[in-house]
Formats: C-alpha cells, sequence, structure tokens
C-alpha cells in the first residue's frame, strides 16, 4: 500500500539520539523538504541477509527511490546508518534519506549491526565485521542481489558491472562505519564522515602525550567514565528499549549484546588497574576497530567534518585521519563545524530539519562533495582543504592547512605566562591530590540530558595555573595547543616502573580565557588527560583543537590539575612540583592565525 502525505524532513539533532522510532511498515510516497525542486520519492522497509565476519546478520533498511528513477534513468546512491543507540527511524538517519532522495538520490538507510531491528552484536564498527555488512547492502545497490523478499535495485548508476555509484554519510558511529566500510570495499564513491573517531582508546581511554601516530599513544591513557559507561549501559539495556530482539543479538549473561572482546575492555578501563599485558590487549582491541588500523585501505574521496563542542571525539581525531589519508594520497578535505556530541548548535550551522543543505556552509559543501564524486561533475568547486566555524566573524575561516604552531609562552615560576625566556622567573610551585576529583571540565551527561551541571572548577591546593599579561590584540587560536612539560613527583618516581600502568602519574591540561572582570570560560569545556610515561623526563601534552578568539584585555591562563570528574585519577597521593628557571620551563604553543 502506498500512502501519499507531505512532510518535512525530521531535525538532523546534534546530540546523539538514543531512542529507536518505530520503523515504517509500508512503502509511503513523500514530498521530501528543502531544495526549491524537491522530488517526490517512495520509502520501502527492507530485510537484508548479509555476512559479517564470521555469521550471517539480518539487516533492517529503509529504500528511498525518487520518483521517475528506473533502469532507464538510473540515479546515484546514498548509503546511511545510525549514531550509537538509534536505528534507521530515528530523527537524525532517516532525515538522511529524506534529504538526498528529495534532491534526486536513491537512498539506503539501514540500522547498524546490533542496533533497531537489526541483528548480531554491536562490534564498535568492525572493519571486518561492520564493514563488510555494509559491502553486502553495496551489492544490492550494484544490483547483483537481492533483498530478503525479492526486492532489487536495477536503477543506481553504475561504475562498472557490479559497481553502483554510491556515497555514504553520518554522524559519530554511522561515521566510522563509512571508513570501515570503504576499507573493505573499495566500490564506495565518497564518504562525509561527521563527528567520528580515529582511535577508541584514544576517545575512551586518552592519553594526550606519548603519541606514537596520529593520536595514538603507547602509554595506557586516563579512563573516560562517563561517556564510556554510559554507551556501555544503553548498549547492554536494549532489551528494555527494543522487544523482541533478534537472538543473534545476545551474547551472554556477562555481555547480552557486545562483542565479548568490547565487554573485556570495558570491564578492564572500569578496574582502574592496567597490569601490561591486559593493558596492551586493549589498546590492540580498541585500535583494531579503529579507523587509526586500517586507514590504510582507504582510498575513497573523503570531506572529513567534525564537531568543536566535542568532549567524546575531539578535533584531533578528525586531524589524525585527515593528515593520514593526505599523507597516502586520498583525496580529503576537513571542516570545523561549531556542533559535536556535546551541543555547541549555533544558527545558520547544518540541520537538516531545516532542510538547509542550500543554506548552510557544511550542507553546501556536502552537495558539493556528492556532485563531484557522485554525479561526476568535473568542474564542481568542492571548497578550500581546510575550513573552521569562526564565533567572532562571518562565515567560515579557510586555510590551505591545519595552522602550524607559531606562539611561544613560558611558565614562569610566579604564576604568569611569560612572553620570552629572559621573563621568567625562578620558582617552584607544587599541587597534590584529593582521593576524590577536584576539579570539573568537561559538559557532564547530567548536563547532556538537561540537568543541572556545574561551571568548571579547580579546587585551591590541587592545581597550578599559569596566567598571561592582558592581550595588546586579538589572539585567534586554531588548532591544537601543545605543551612541554616537566614535573616533579618523588612518590610516583618510586612506582611509576611496576608491571600496572595505574601506578603512572595523572594529571589534567587545559588553557581558559580570562575576562577583564576575572570571569573566565574553558573553551568548549575541553580537557587534556595525561598519564605521563615518566616523571623523571619532559614530556608534551597535545591539548585538544579549539577555535578561538582571545580578546584584547583578556588574558591566558595555562591550567594544570590533579584530577577531573569525568575521568579515572590517580592511585593513591601523589605531590607534584613544577620548578621553573629562565633555562629549563614548560613551554605552552598555541597555532595562532590572522
Amino acid at each position: 500500500m502506498e500512502v501519499h502525505v507531505s512532510r518535512t524532513v525530521p531535525r538532523f539533532r546534534r546530540p546523539l539520539t538514543f531512542l529507536a522510532g518505530a520503523a515504517l511498515v509500508a512503502p509511503l510516497v513523500l514530498l521530501g523538504a528543502g531544495p526549491a525542486s524537491a522530488a517526490e520519492f517512495t520509502v520501502t522497509p527492507l530485510e537484508f541477509t548479509v555476512r559479517a565476519g564470521d555469521r550471517s546478520c539480518t539487516v533492517d533498511a529503509d529504500l528511498y527511490r525518487p520518483a521517475g528513477v528506473d533502469a532507464e534513468h538510473p540515479a546515484p546512491a546514498v548509503l546511511a546508518t545510525n549514531g550509537f543507540g538509534g536505528s534507521k527511524s530515528d530523527g537524525s538517519t532517516d532525515a538522511i534519506g529524506k534529504a538526498f532522495a528529495a534532491r534526486g538520490y536513491v537512498g539506503l538507510v539501514y540500522s547498524g549491526l546490533g542496533f533497531g531491528k537489526s541483528g548480531c552484536l554491536i562490534t564498535l564498527d568492525d572493519p571486518a565485521v561492520d564493514g563488510k555488512a555494509a559491502s553486502g547492502l553495496i551489492d544490492f545497490l550494484a544490483g547483483t542481489r537481492a533483498a530478503d523478499d525479492g526486492t532489487k535495485a536495477d536503477y543506481v548508476t553504475g561504475d562498472g558491472p557490479g559497481d553502483p555509484r554510491v556515497g555514504m554519510i553520518g554522524g559519530s558511529y554511522g561515521g566510522a562505519v563509512q571508513l570501515a566500510a570503504a576499507s573493505a570495499d573499495h566500490r564506495v564513491d565518497a564518504l562525509v564522515p561527521l563527528i567520528t573517531w580515529n582511535d577508541l582508546a584514544y576517545a575512551l581511554a586518552p592519553n594526550a602525550t606519548g603519541a606514537v601516530r596520529g593520536v595514538s599513544s603507547d602509554t595506557p591513557g586516563v579512563f573516560k567514565w562517563q561517556w564510556t559507561n554510559g554507551f556501555y549501559l544503553l548498549g547492554e539495556a536494549q532489551p528494555l528499549l527494543v522487544p523482541s530482539l533478534d537472538p543473534s543479538r545476545f551474547g551472554s549473561l556477562t555481555c547480552l549484546h557486545f562483542a565479548p572482546r568490547a565487554c573485556d575492555t570495558i570491564r578492564l578501563l572500569n578496574s582502574g588497574r592496567y597490569p601490561a599485558a591486559e593493558a596492551d590487549a586493549m589498546l590492540d582491541y580498541a585500535r583494531s576497530v579503529s579507523p587509526a588500523s586500517y586507514l590504510q585501505g582507504v582510498t575513497t574521496p573523503t570531506l572529513l567534518v567534525q564537531g568543536q563542542a566535542d568532549s567524546l571525539f575531539n578535533l584531533n581525531e578528525a586531524t589524525a585521519t585527515y593528515r593520514a589519508l593526505d599523507a597516502q594520497g586520498t583525496t580529503t578535505k576537513m571542516i570545523w563545524q561549531a556542533w559535536g556530541h556535546s551541543g555547541g548548535s549555533v544558527p545558520g550551522e547544518l540541520d537538516l530539519g531545516q532542510g538547509n543543505l542550500e543554506t548552510s556552509y557544511v550542507g553546501q559543501r556536502i552537495l558539493a562533495w556528492f556532485d563531484r564524486y557522485l554525479e561526476h561533475k568535473e568542474d564542481t568547486d568542492t571548497g578550500p582543504a581546510f575550513a573552521y566555524y569562526r564565533d567572532w566573524a562571518s562565515g567560515y575561516g579557510t586555510a590551505a592547512a591545519v595552522p602550524a604552531l607559531s606562539r611561544k609562552m613560558y611558565l614562569s615560576g610566579d604564576g604568569t605566562l611569560a612572553g620570552s625566556r629572559a621573563q621568567v622567573t625562578r620558582g617552584s610551585r607544587q599541587y597534590t591530590n584529593w582521593l576524590l576529583p577536584t576539579s570539573h571540565s568537561e559538559s557532564s551527561l547530567a548536563g547532556l540530558i538537561g540537568l543541572s551541571d556545574p561551571a568548571p572548577y579547580d579546587t585551591k591546593g590541587t592545581y597550578l595555573g599559569w596566567t598571561s599579561a592582558p592581550l595588546t590584540s586579538a589572539v585567534d587560536v586554531v588548532g591544537a595547543p601543545k605543551a612541554t612539560l616537566k614535573v616533579v613527583s618523588p612518590k610516583t618516581e618510586r612506582v611509576q616502573n611496576s608491571s600496572d600502568a595505574a601506578d603512572k602519574l595523572v594529571l589534567f591540561a587545559k588553557v581558559y580565557d580570562v575576562a577583564p572582570d576575572g570571569s573566565k570560560k574553558l573553551v568548549n569545556r575541553l580537557v587534556a588527560p595525561v598519564r605521563v610515561p615518566d616523571v623523571t623526563r619532559s614530556f608534551t601534552v597535545e591539548l585538544p583543537g579549539i577555535v578561538h578568539r582571545f580578546d584584547p584585555g583578556h588574558r591566558l591562563r595555562f591550567v594544570i590539575a590533579a584530577s577531573d570528574t569525568a575521568y579515572f585519577g590517580n592511585r593513591g597521593i601523589k605531590p607534584v612540583t613544577v620548578v621553573s628557571t629562565p633555562q629549563d620551563t614548560g613551554v605552552l604553543e598555541l597555532p595562532v592565525v590572522g
């Protein structure tokens, strides 16, 4: 049965959408919102049985077919799936199908494995499982296989026998799966991953020092317990959210819906103990399901879109992916938009609910990307290599590359950020951690769901800060600040070489903007967790990337704190002293533009 309706495209929500909506049960004819000449299209629910690793999985999907598209008049396809905890039916996922079908693309939107009504366990976008499942759907778009009910798609533009012209777009969990699919299947022609990760080890237990490649450190990081456990509980609680689950969605009594190694990793993180062998296995697994480990297999043109307000997957993750793809010759460009998992929505930014692909900067870039690589419009301008939203000027700033570090400030013994080594005074200062967190930085899960969330704070005696003189002109920072530090911690030194990485020193670095009235702002509420590999040596800290103007009269304040409410902290009390001399002191470097 076909039902004729007129409806707008549901809003593309910036925060993660957790609950699945009701699935469509019959084909619908829809008039998509957005462009002035929006096309009518039908939506047909389908099921597929696909190979995914060592098993077969049922995939629940919706097929969007624009009116007039047939074998004689084919169209390129757009493939998309949900963010973590969502499904094909949630507002942020089916909006993609509607938006692109309204613009003439065939759409196939599906519930990811382990979500909605799709089968099998949650495998964290493993390319060998989730990537292979997406490849099975690409076979359908190629016309070489049918859905379980016999439906075939022989009306997708092809680049050759069995090779459909298909792009992918989606956010977060639906972003990483694109890179997984493209590494497993080179028939994918264009990717637009939004607000996703490069290395899950960095995302869930980041270590902002000791990076051996991109954001990946060889020392286990600091457990981001709020985000990680929130997602874990969401995945495990699905019987309460989705009745009558496919039996393949159940693992064991101790790990209901995740792949066993995913549960093992989360349990180890929660234990607070990281013996060498177990820690190495944890890092190996987290990276094996992360783009950091398989980007060398991605040759598909990729437009990366990352959110500035994002304490889950920060800008450094996209930068690591961008640099790896660019270095190997894969066509790639990157946009830093305002909103991410932590909010940050501003008027005029991409919002499919408003149908503003044509009027938002990011939307225009996405349409141009698909014009170039799906429509094969060779003269399409796909925009600059790097663009970033800035709230102090109209429009986006652009550059040929991510700006380099260009200004140094020095940590003086009197608590000031000096402009040169000559201005550094000799001195030492100390802080001590407590057994409970004494600093608060990132937006908590309570804040993200609308409950009261305190402003960032640091408790006296548990942190050190260095503050610059008032700025005489604006300083625009675009990118990731870097700090070079040396600390003294005899208690840590005595235990840091044990077989358990949890005995190493933990600290948190961050940059505040201090106004003339003394009020301060932690830019996007971002912090850099650090597990110091060796306190007898200096170490560098790459802070989360930011885009921020420090206005004239304002001051920069660099802080290292002993703890943070969103993370696990030190094992035991570990006093820390920072010594400064003109010849040997900490350095803060900033990527300043314009």
